[in-house]
């Protein structure tokens, strides 16, 4: 399993969907559990759960995270079935936690400039989220110098 980690707007899911296609290996990303209000915590253990079975030979299911109706119309979407074959790319926000023990490699994506990753992030999904952006953004700097996660990483890639 390879995480692609790092803060909003920085590239990540670019960088993990070009990963994915020279390893031919599934993506999984954080973005299928977390919500506005739970961007890393009460989400862990359903994901946790999926891996687990895949780890042990078995085919791993969850239900994505619906973001299509926007806040606070978030629901479960569509079932997501993993194969326990090949290479995982768990990709997105805390994706290379510590707490991650199943992690052959962690690969933090970064793109210094807060503000251009802010409107990165504004351009993909809409005016409307920046104030959810900037408190995401807030949440992401405690959670990154809490966790160490750039610091852990094995690699650490500068977006442009």
């Amino acid at each position: 399993m390879v995480a692609v980690d790092g803060p909003t707007g920085a590239g990540k899911s670019t960088f993990a969907k070009k990963l994915a296609e020279q390893l031919d290996a599934q993506i999984i990303s954080t973005d299928h559990f977390a919500t506005w209000d739970d961007p890393t915590t009460q989400w862990w253990p359903r994901l946790v759960q999926a891996l687990d079975a895949v780890a042990g030979g078995d085919v791993g299911r969850y239900r994505k995270t619906d973001w299509s109706q926007g806040f606070p119309c978030i629901a479960e979407g569509e079932e997501v079935t993993l194969h326990p074959q090949g290479t995982i790319i768990l990709e997105g926000f805390s994706s290379a936690r510590k707490a991650n023990t199943r992690l052959s490699l962690a690969i933090f994506v970064d793109h210094g400039d807060e503000k251009a990753r802010l409107e990165r992030a504004v351009q993909r999904d809409g005016e409307q989220q920046r104030e959810r952006f900037i408190r995401w953004q807030q949440y992401e700097r405690g959670w990154f110098a809490v966790d160490e996660t750039r610091a852990r990483a094995d690699y650490v890639v500068t977006s442009s």
